[in-house]
């Protein structure tokens, strides 16, 4: 009804402010609350073994990968060079939709996650992350007598 007076749309304007402003202000997501449109893209998922994180990031040389667990805080960080030609050889770029640059992204971990269990591994362009969950944290079936 009210969407006729604007001349734009200003409720879907006010929609990607509002998402724009959460990404921006979002700096330690969790594992449930993950903000979008980061580098690398991350799908997380778990099992009540361990959380298990996929990183894409294709076209990085994986010793240049920094992963570090300090207190819960996982943080991946690492930069991609860019493949285009340089400016001072006088070709012209026309579209660059790679990231291309510095890169960090951090997210929390649960609780019961076990810093001294973690692996890292890189292949076909996506770093597999594997945290363990610590064994008191792990369901265990109790006999009855």
């Amino acid at each position: 009804m009210y969407r006729s007076l604007f001349p734009r749309d200003l409720f879907a304007e006010m929609d990607r402010l509002q998402r724009e402003m959460q990404q921006a202000l979002d700096l330690s997501p969790s594992i449930r609350g993950l903000g979008r449109g980061g580098f690398p893209a991350l799908n997380i998922g778990g099992t009540p073994q361990a959380v298990e994180i996929y990183a894409f990031a294709p076209g990085l040389d994986p010793k240049t990968l920094d992963i570090q667990l300090d207190r819960g805080l996982l943080s991946i960080a690492g930069e991609r060079p860019s493949a285009l030609p340089s400016s001072e050889s006088g070709s012209a770029v026309h579209i660059n939709e790679r990231f291309t640059g510095k890169f960090r992204r951090m997210l929390t971990l649960p609780d019961d996650a076990d810093p001294e269990a973690i692996s890292a591994d890189y292949r076909d362009g996506v770093v597999h992350i594997t945290v363990q969950r610590r064994a008191s944290a792990q369901p265990r079936r109790i006999n009855v007598q």
